[in-house]
């Protein structure tokens, strides 16, 4: 049992500590790009001047990546919510295991690899194809093709899905163009090598919480079938489809890449499959596909070759999938779900499907479940599967109504949310629908807190990493926002470098704690902390410190 000890004296709230992640929204100057700034937010305005706020680090070494270069994401931000403590995250596990040499030396790649050489057959790569170190990595990718080739694979094909979210929206052909001079560097006569197929991260493959099965089902036809428009390339498939759809490259349809009219590259009985993303929300489904027996029922998939499969890392570790992988994923323990079930505090989780696994699986350590039924309520709105430029609003009014019910049940002390507006409308780079984005979550943060007052409860007020507020691309000497040769603005898809704010929301019981001075110190795993103590209890000794000192 992992209970929480009482608090000396605690601060005795009669209400819920309600934590609302409002994701995407991080702290920057005003600027063209800045969507939070621009947004008429009279809520957000109001608790920024007249309530305690600090800088929360949301990127980097702060929340376990390799370094302080790297963007925080959705994933290892809600790890170190829920988790009050920093763990090394996928990008630097996999890095290192490289790097020592443990990936190569495991029972996996072993397994992969024996099974092509055996077999004389292809080795698949299939994962996001950049550098924007959130879901992958290219560098993973290059290794992991040198070592195939030292140790004996003849034969290899890559399967790219093209990034303009993480990076750059429209710089596919900055990592095509160097990659297939990379690629024919290694190429000879005992060694062949090519991209087989690609396509838009947000068409194909990289659905999440089972929101678009379709997505996924295109990627199999593109990947595995080999079905699809062809192309000589990908350089040709990316500058034709830009000419044609002019989309971002994170949009950009499906692409098989054929010679004689054939693909290059289907996945055939007696293959390996390696799908190298780290970041386990996208890469469940595909997972699934290669996986699951004849129940599989979420599409056709015509064809199910015999192959051995395998992720970087175990994407679910209580589902088990896939059920090889090459780096063990980071063991996140005693986290404050864990602790509060074993203390017997109710609690309630919800956000709508974008951002359900964040609130319950990644808060909650990579721990699909719950560590008590008869204490844990999650609740999941279904997200509308539309762009969401065009619905900017979500689901979030639909999340405050069942939010508001709960908290006047009076059944939970703690609960959270996760209102996805700023980091998923964020990502299409359309600035006027991130600004509406903003003004939907406002109206609903005002609904909320009136009632946190009627209740005589708390909010603690945050973000995961920030989106919203860089839409545009700045140069970080002048702090200008970048223009394109044509004067208009760059967009910017990707999360950003900057903090997120942390406001305490408490018109109530001010004079039992007081909150501790903003030295630039403090991360996302502080957050834990602090809630355990608005809860009335001390925090465990391996959490990071709490923002507040209890009198």
């Amino acid at each position: 049992m992992k209970e929480l000890k009482k608090a000396a004296n605690p601060i005795g709230v009669k209400g819920p500590v309600l934590t609302i992640v409002m994701d995407g929204v991080g702290l920057a100057p005003e600027g063209e790009g800045n969507a939070v700034k621009r947004a008429y937010t009279p809520t957000l305005d109001s608790l920024m001047a007249k309530y305690p706020t600090v800088k929360l680090k949301a990127h980097g070494t702060a929340v376990g990546l390799p370094s302080d270069d790297d963007m925080g994401n959705s994933e290892v931000g809600h790890n170190a919510l829920g988790s009050g403590q920093v763990f090394a995250q996928g990008a630097k596990l996999v890095s290192n295991s490289i790097e020592s040499g443990k990936l190569f030396d495991s029972d996996a790649w072993k397994a992969e690899v024996g099974n092509v050489i055996k077999n004389n057959s292809t080795l698949h790569f299939l994962g996001l194809f950049s550098d924007g170190n959130v879901h992958s990595h290219i560098d993973h990718l290059k290794a992991l093709i040198v070592r195939a080739k030292a140790d004996g694979v003849h034969r290899v094909r890559i399967h790219i899905l093209l990034d303009g979210r993480d990076v750059g929206e429209t710089s596919a052909l900055d990592y095509v163009e160097p990659f297939e001079a990379f690629i024919a560097g290694l190429r000879d006569n005992d060694f062949d090598i090519k991209i087989a197929s690609g396509g838009g991260r947000m068409k194909i493959t990289m659905d999440r919480y089972e929101a678009n099965w379709a997505m996924v089902e295109l990627g199999w036809k593109t990947h595995v079938l080999g079905e699809g428009r062809q192309f000589a390339s990908a350089a040709d498939a990316i500058k034709t489809y830009r000419e044609e759809t002019h989309a971002i490259d994170q949009d950009l349809p499906p692409f098989v890449i054929a010679e004689d009219g054939k693909p290059a590259g289907t996945v055939e009985d007696g293959d390996s499959v390696i799908f190298y993303n780290f970041r386990g929300d996208r890469s469940i489904e595909i997972s699934k596909a290669f996986e699951a027996g004849a129940d599989f029922d979420r599409f056709d998939r015509v064809r199910v070759p015999n192959v051995a499969y395998a992720g970087m890392l175990e994407y679910d570790g209580d589902l088990h999938i896939p059920s090889r992988y090459l780096v063990s994923p980071p063991e996140i323990t005693n986290t404050m779900g864990e602790y509060l079930a074993d203390t017997k505090v109710a609690q309630y989780a919800i956000s709508e499907t974008q951002k359900y696994g964040h609130v319950t699986y990644f808060w909650n350590g990579n721990r699909s479940g719950k560590f008590s039924e008869e204490l844990e309520t999650y609740v999941e709105v279904p997200s509308d599967v539309v762009p969401f430029e065009q619905r900017p609003w979500m689901k979030c009014a639909e999340i405050t109504d069942k939010l508001i019910e709960a908290m006047k049940s009076g059944k939970y002390p703690c609960m959270r949310v996760n209102f996805p507006n700023g980091d998923m409308v964020g990502h299409t780079g359309c600035l006027e629908a991130t600004i509406c984005s903003m003004e939907a979550l406002d109206l609903q943060l005002a609904r909320l807190l009136k009632v946190v007052d009627e209740l005589q409860g708390v909010a603690l007020i945050t973000a995961d990493h920030g989106n919203a507020d860089e839409m545009y691309e700045v140069d970080k000497k002048t702090g200008e926002a970048k223009k394109s040769k044509d004067g208009s603005f760059k967009a910017k898809t990707s999360h950003t470098l900057n903090p997120v704010p942390f406001i305490i929301y408490d018109n109530f019981y001010t004079d039992k704690y007081t909150v501790k001075p903003d030295c630039g110190t403090f991360g996302l795993s502080d957050v834990a902390a602090t809630a355990v103590n608005f809860l009335g209890f001390e925090a465990p000794d391996m959490w990071d410190e709490s923002i507040i000192t209890l009198k």
